[in-house]
């Protein structure tokens, strides 16, 4: 996983809990969450609205 072997992804683990606290980890996860369903949705209306020009473009030729 993006070359992070099992010890440092403890220790990353490790760092955030004591930074934030266990009690703000759940929300950041949710937000974390909206943050990437966000993402997709914008990625997806992009990838659409770039298929509905492709046929156009080619009909006009």
């Amino acid at each position: 996983m993006f070359g992070l072997g099992m010890q440092e992804i403890l220790l990353l683990a490790l760092i955030v809990l004591l930074f934030f606290g266990g009690k703000k980890i759940p929300e950041l996860m949710k937000g974390l969450g909206k943050g990437v369903k966000s993402f997709k949705e914008g990625m997806n209306e992009v990838t659409g609205k770039e298929e509905e020009k492709a046929p156009s473009d080619k009909q006009n030729e």
